[in-house]
């Protein structure tokens, strides 16, 4: 049995949605964001949902962290383009979008025991395959060197440099007998060839392993089925915990490689895998099965929160409680409400980062309990629009009232240098 450090636990970091949160369906290859594009959008539910959500983490036991919003719309970014509110054209939109409240896409985490000096290692990610995903960087950068200080815990680093797409952790699972125990890090890449683009480079992937001096990591290329069925991100098909790997059967181009590559790394392992004649790859990314938290709860067992849309879909529930009421790893289905971020192809996975470290090396600014999530909704409330539709993202020029509400959250919890 391999040493756990018991002092580390795994918190998940959830990106607070932000007051321009808008359907504008610029993420080619997400069915859900073409699907809904042009529809109203509701920043303030979107919003209320993500604390919810939080909170019912809270109350399975977990650890809980936020991200903040960033400033949007950034036209620090369309100055960079030459063009401002008044003449971005086809621009606006990008510079509006409230993307980076997916966490999943802040940063690709390696936990301290998997790393050769011994601290947690962070990479930004780059999100350069889609444009108003592109300038994130710099202001997660920010966050992220603000909430992992601490120097002696944690390693944070910038970018991989373009061309290389690096879509962070959304395309990476790690894999351990504990959260505190040395791990197999899962790197999933793309290659271009389908009708949707592959957003995860091989190279970046190997890059970031570099940098975060993993002793043990496999690289895995996502099957084209998936890629082409709508699985932009890997964790729209598989999610791993511990030492459970949760995935469909179609996720990766060569499973028996890479299965028989995991099993030899950590014996321990168990696959679960849910075949394609239960759950077709259209059902699985429709419901975002996989993209769920895949959680160990305090007393033991696994649970897998997931979207609603899991529960609404027949066949999918079905085979779920079909798999907790067996003697498996994960026991306890917990389904939330994250609508207004599924309709946006963004599921329950996709607000959260998940960090393995001591949360007392974390700047306690960016750690929630309940009473912290009340004063988040509060400033959500009263300040985050109610609705927005398409003809106001045109016409609301740099969004003053967006501008405001993000400053009374950072006021209210003590950021206020993320202005």
């Amino acid at each position: 049995m391999p040493h756990v450090d018991t002092s580390l636990v795994e918190i998940n970091f959830d990106g607070i949605v932000g007051p321009t949160h808008n359907y504008a369906g610029l993420s080619l290859g997400n069915l859900a964001s073409g699907r809904n594009a042009g529809q109203p959008s509701f920043p303030r539910a979107a919003a209320l949902q993500g604390v919810a959500k939080m909170r019912a983490n809270l109350a399975l036991g977990l650890v809980q962290g936020i991200f903040l919003p960033h400033p949007r719309p950034d036209e620090a970014w369309l100055a960079s383009l030459g063009t401002d509110a008044a003449t971005a054209g086809a621009l606006w939109p990008a510079a509006c979008s409230a993307s980076a409240m997916w966490a999943a896409n802040a940063a690709t985490v390696s936990p301290a025991p998997d790393t050769a000096d011994g601290r947690c290692h962070l990479s930004v990610a780059n999100l350069v395959t889609m444009p108003h995903r592109s300038h994130e960087w710099p202001a997660t950068l920010v966050q992220l060197r603000l909430a992992f200080a601490d120097e002696a815990a944690f390693a944070v680093h910038g970018p991989v440099p373009p061309p290389f797409g690096d879509e962070g952790a959304a395309n990476h699972m790690r894999l351990a007998e504990g959260h505190g125990a040395p791990g197999v890090e899962v790197f999933v890449y793309g290659e271009a060839g389908g009708p949707f683009p592959a957003r995860q480079h091989e190279q970046a992937s190997r890059a970031v392993a570099r940098r975060h001096g993993l002793a043990d990591a496999i690289f895995v290329r996502q099957s084209e089925q998936a890629i082409a069925a709508g699985a932009f991100h890997n964790d729209v098909v598989a999610v791993a915990n511990e030492r459970v790997l949760f995935a469909h059967e179609q996720a990766f181009a060569d499973k028996n490689r890479f299965y028989a590559e995991l099993r030899e790394r950590l014996p321990a392992v168990e696959i679960v895998e849910v075949p394609a004649a239960a759950v077709t790859l259209g059902d699985a990314i429709a419901s975002y099965l996989f993209n769920a938290q895949l959680v160990t709860l305090p007393a033991g067992g696994m649970a897998l929160v997931l979207p609603d849309e899991a529960r609404a879909h027949d066949g999918v529930w079905r085979w779920l409680e079909a798999l907790v009421a067996g003697n498996g790893p994960i026991r306890r289905l917990v389904p939330v409400n994250v609508r207004q971020s599924m309709a946006n192809g963004g599921g329950p996975a996709c607000l959260r980062l998940r960090v393995v470290c001591d949360p007392a090396t974390v700047d306690p600014r960016f750690l929630v309990d309940g009473n912290r999530l009340d004063r988040i909704s509060e400033v959500i409330v009263d300040r985050w629009p109610e609705r927005v539709s398409p003809e106001e993202i045109a016409t609301l020029g740099a969004w003053p009232r967006a501008v405001t509400a993000r400053r009374a959250l950072l006021d209210a919890l003590g950021l206020a240098e993320l202005a």
